[in-house]
This record gives C-alpha cells, sequence and structure tokens, in this order.
C-alpha cells in the first residue's frame, strides 16, 4: 500500500506507507546478548568497538565509582613521595578510560534494530524514568553524533541503513488537520513497530513509524532533519570512502527533494531560511521563530555539502544554479548583519531609525533601545559573535552556541569571526561553560520576558533546559570548531571539565542553574546524544585530522564573489540597479 507519490523531474517518486520487512522481529533491550535474534551482529562488532585507549572490556574491567577511591587512596600513600605525580596520572588514566569504555557500552545498549539490522539508537536509555514520552525513539538530529562516533570506530554499517532507510520515510504523506508535510521533508523521528501480519496471526512484521511533528509536543515539522541527513551522509562518504551511496539514484533524488523544498520560493525577501520556533534543537518556544542562526549554519553547510555530492547532469544545472546563488547571498547576509562585536555594537548604538532609501545604513530599522544592559556589560573587548536572529526591527543578541559552532565548522562564519568566537568562549568560559559544558544559549529568558516569550513554559524556566541549560552534547561540535580553528585546547579543557562528573551523574540529557551544578529537573538520565558527544570529542581530539569529514571549505569562486559584494556594498550608497537577484542583501 502506498500513500505518498508526486512527481520529481522526469521521474515518479512513491514512499510506501509504513516501510515494512515481514520476519519474527528482535526486541530492542538495553542488555542484548549472543541469544537475541540480532546477537550476531552485536557480538561480532562489539568485539571491534570493546578496544578502546587499549583497555578490553570486560567484567573486570573497574567501575569508575571503584576507580576514583582507589585513585583516593593511592593520592594520599604517594603525595608526599616522588612518584605521586606518576601514580596520580595513571590513574586519572584508568579513570577517563574507564569513562570512555561506560559510554561505548551505553552507546550500544542503545542501539535499534530492523529486520536483523543496526539501523539507529533511541534517544535515551533511562531505567529510572516511567514517562518515556518519545525517548524511545530514533530522532535524526541526536543520532548524528553517535552516528560519528560508530564513523570513527569503523562501524560503518549502522550508518548506512540509517541514511538508507530514513530516506525512504522521507515525504511519507501523514496528515495533521488535513495538511501534509512538504514533500521533501524528513521525519523528526521514526520508532520500529511489531504489527501482526495480514492474513496470518501467528507471523508478524516489523515496520518503521516515522514522525514528522503530528505527534511532537507543539506540533511542529522539523526543519534540521533533512539538513543534518545531507551533513552525515557526507560525513560517510568521506570516512568510509564508499560513495557508492551518494551516487544511488534514490540517494541523489533525496538530495534534490531536500533542496527544492529549502530553496522555494516565497514571500520572505531574505536569503535566509523562514522557520517557525520548536523547528530544531531547540523545540519548544523560545522566541526564535523567524531566521534563527541555527538553522541559517545547518542550511549553509548542507548547501555546501549537496553541492559536492550532487552528480553532474542536465537535470541539475538549474538547481546548482540556485544553489550557488543562495550561498552567495546568505553568506554575505549573515556575515554582515548577524555579526556583532564592539565595534558593531556601538554603531548600533548609533543607528538613525525610519530610513527609506536604497543607500540606508539602519537598513532593518533596528531601534538602538533594543540594546540590552546586559548584552553592554557581558560583550569582551576582544571577541564578537553571531546574533541569534534578524527580522525587521527585531535583533535577538542571545548566543546561540550550535549556531555559532557550526557556523565555524561550515566556514559560514570569515576566519576572523571565527577566532573571535572562539576568542569570546575563552572570556566568558565561567558563563558558557562553568561546570559542565555548554550552555545552549545565554543569557536566559527570565521575569515578564520569560512570560511573554515562552507563555511561561514550565519546563524552559530560567537556567533550565533550553532557556540556557547546559548541553553536554555540544561537546561535539565544539570540538570541530575547535579544531578547524586549530585551537583543540579550548575543547580539551571543556573535556576535561566534564569527565569530573558527567559519568557519575549518569550522563544527563541536560543541567540545570547558572554554572550548570544541578542535573536538569526534567532530564533524562543515559541520553544517547550527551555520551555520543562525549565520545565523539575524543575521538578527534585523538586524531584531528578526522575532523575533515564535517568540516566545508569555502571554494575560491564563493571567496572572490564574496569579496566584491563586501567591496561593493556594505554601507555604502548605492543606486537601483537591474538584477535578477531577489534577496536582500
Amino acid at each position: 500500500m502506498q500513500l505518498g507519490s508526486g512527481p520529481f523531474g522526469n521521474m515518479t517518486i512513491c514512499r510506501p506507507s509504513l516501510q515494512s520487512c515481514k520476519c519474527h522481529p528482535s526486541e530492542r533491550v538495553s542488555g542484548i546478548t549472543a541469544e537475541d535474534v540480532n546477537g550476531t551482529w552485536f557480538v561480532d562488532n562489539a568485539n571491534k568497538l570493546n578496544t578502546i585507549n587499549g583497555v578490553v572490556n570486560g567484567p573486570n574491567v573497574l567501575e569508575f565509582q571503584d576507580v576514583q577511591q582507589s585513585k583516593q587512596e593511592k593520592d594520599g600513600l604517594t603525595s608526599n613521595g616522588a612518584n605521586g605525580t606518576v601514580v596520580r596520572d595513571e590513574f586519572r588514566k584508568i579513570s577517563v578510560d574507564s569513562i570512555e569504555d561506560e559510554a561505548w557500552n551505553l552507546l550500544r545498549d542503545s542501539v535499534v534494530y530492523y529486520c536483523g539490522s543496526p539501523i539507529g539508537t533511541i534517544a535515551a536509555t533511562d531505567p529510572t524514568s516511567s514517562n518515556v514520552l518519545n525517548y524511545d525513539q530514533v530522532f535524526i538530529r541526536d543520532f548524528i553524533p553517535a552516528g560519528i562516533a560508530f564513523l570513527l570506530k569503523g562501524e560503518y554499517d549502522i550508518v548506512r541503513n540509517f541514511i538508507l532507510h530514513t530516506l525512504q520515510l522521507q515525504s511519507w504523506e501523514k496528515t495533521m488537520d488535513c495538511h501534509s508535510p512538504g514533500q521533501g521533508l524528513m521525519p523528526a523521528s521514526f520508532k520500529v513497530r511489531t504489527v501482526p501480519l495480514d492474513g496470518d496471526g501467528s507471523a508478524t512484521e516489523e515496520v518503521l513509524d516515522p514522525d514528522f511533528g503530528e505527534a511532537a509536543i507543539g506540533r511542529v515539522a522539523p526543519v534540521d532533519s533533512g539538513l543534518w541527513w545531507i551533513i552525515l551522509l557526507r560525513a560517510y562518504g568521506k570516512c568510509s570512502g564508499d560513495l557508492s551511496v551518494q551516487e544511488r539514484v534514490d540517494v541523489q533524488t533525496g538530495i534534490k527533494m531536500i533542496l527544492k523544498l529549502c530553496l522555494a520560493d516565497g514571500f520572505d525577501m531574505f536569503p535566509t531560511l523562514l522557520v517557525t520556533d520548536g523547528s530544531c534543537m531547540i523545540d519548544r518556544r523560545m522566541g526564535i521563530h523567524g531566521h534563527p542562526l541555527e538553522i541559517q549554519a545547518l542550511f549553509y553547510s548542507a548547501l555546501l555539502c549537496a553541492r559536492e555530492m550532487l552528480a553532474p547532469e542536465d537535470g541539475s544545472a538549474d538547481l546548482i544554479r540556485a544553489l550557488n546563488n543562495r550561498l552567495l547571498a546568505l553568506s554575505f547576509h549573515i556575515r554582515e548583519y548577524y555579526w556583532i562585536d564592539m565595534k558593531k555594537l556601538n554603531e548600533i548604538y548609533r543607528y538613525k531609525t525610519e530610513e527609506y532609501s536604497y543607500d540606508a545604513v539602519n537598513k532593518f530599522n533596528i531601534y538602538p533601545d533594543q540594546i540590552s544592559p546586559w548584552l553592554v556589560e557581558w560583550m569582551p573587548s576582544k571577541g564578537g559573535y553571531l546574533i541569534g536572529n534578524l527580522q525587521p526591527a527585531h535583533m535577538d543578541f542571545r548566543f546561540f552556541s550550535l549556531g555559532n559552532l557550526w557556523s565555524i565548522v561550515s566556514s559560514l562564519a570569515t576566519m576572523n569571526q571565527s577566532h573571535a568566537i572562539l576568542d569570546l568562549i575563552e572570556a566568558k568560559w565561567d558563563d558558557l561553560v562553568a561546570d559542565m559544558p555548554f550552555k545552549i544559549c545565554y543569557p536566559a529568558l527570565e521575569g515578564m520576558e520569560w512570560q511573554i516569550i515562552t507563555g511561561s513554559d514550565p519546563k524552559n524556566t530560567p537556567w533550565s533546559y533550553h532557556n540556557a541549560g547546559s548541553w553536554p552534547t555540544l561537546l561535539w561540535q565544539l570540538t570541530v570548531a575547535c579544531i578547524k580553528m586549530n585551537r583543540p585546547e579550548i575543547a580539551a579543557k571543556a573535556v576535561d571539565v566534564a569527565e569530573k562528573h558527567i559519568s557519575r551523574d549518569k550522563w544527563p540529557e541536560y543541567y540545570d542553574t547558572k554554572r550548570a551544578r544541578f542535573i536538569g529537573k526534567q532530564a533524562h538520565l543515559y541520553q544517547t546524544w550527551s555520551i555520543a558527544g562525549y565520545l565523539v570529542a575524543k575521538l578527534l581530539l585523538a586524531d584531528p585530522s578526522k575532523a575533515r569529514m564535517l568540516i566545508t571549505e569555502e571554494d575560491s569562486e564563493l571567496v572572490n564573489a564574496f569579496s566584491c559584494m563586501v567591496s561593493a556594498n556594505p554601507r555604502r550608497k548605492r543606486g537601483r540597479k537591474t538584477s535578477t537577484q531577489t534577496y536582500i542583501v
């Protein structure tokens, strides 16, 4: 049975209502044994994954708490001796290795199987939580760090399966209040379900049941899923060397469908993507509707990755032309209008308003009174960042971590801007890192502002969850950004902070309070992307060259075109020109 089909060029794309496999399913449980139906894959690959830093997992590996106790005892015996430093370093290494071993075991326990093959990881394996919600599903954005971790360990099958099976769920026409998601949309998540086989009461089949947001809290479709999917597809090819996946006709078609959805014409005049609240990692009402930086950075990265993977053919010429035009306009728009430092802040402070002309300096009619007192005090003399959002008469000056970090990774930010973002992170370490990296945004919405913008959201109270909570998964994006800028010591310092108690705290989803001293009040434990984010950071710091599979560099043509736009356009008078460019730059 097929519910969804639609034309694409000269092809007709059909998607099954539920992707199914007629088989006797294996149950995904947190402790998979060799006797399980899917145990063969697990046992074979566990042997490969078990060796980390020369230590083999097994029942005799010390638990982290035991290691800590032994470390304290040893420190007390040898603190005054010549061998004290050596012993402490050795026990420190054992402790760290033990944390990594535990993380790998937990990551493997989160693997989901479909018809005998690994297909992804569930969001959390918290045995203490009775309120599972949708944390037992495979989320596309949550799987990205887990997929990168498996790639870095040479476990390619699970990533390949994830890419191909989620592709089959693309544009699956499911309705909410009589509305269907746009063709090319990737689901936010999916779940493996076991259902009776039609006509045979004794047999069952496994089906993949996707969620495009119609079951999510807030009922918001995910904008970032398709962008992350393209980024992971490129990473798979670069890391594994297997380019056959991205060259497949169905995969090429999937890439084009995502691009067509993102590049579609609309009423918006900006080159940035217009999206609603809750459409990305920040999945609740947080005042990010409009043109949030996180989506723009992922969009830019996905465009570069797609251009690199698209097969040259006559049917792609128009799409690639539109892609290149969007890349140029988007990079200029973000670099020029989203950037903030002390110099730019002083310019905004002296803006004239109600300017009407093509040579207006204050193009978006920003009122200087929007500059908050916190920003005046917080902005360091050295450093800067990309603001969270820009719309007519509105600049969201909050610092959003993922958007800034991925702007570095994707080269959306210039080299100088990228270094300035890392300078700001170092200067504001106590605010952004504190006792657990990394603040998702800064500062928190408080008081009347919190009530109005979040709707008095009881989960997004100040310094909690997405309202400036601290998320360990952001370690991996921080690490990639630092490696790209040849400043890995910043990420290494953050990892050291996390290692002090993330394992003891049972790998929480997020942390609360301004200094991240408390486990999040509603945080799930054993959160998969917290575990995977730590592992990816450790693996990349051990071999920084592997970060190349995630980093995108500008080509010379794009750099030259941008330079021409900057020299001809920024804050200078210009007359109206006849142009096919429809974006405001």
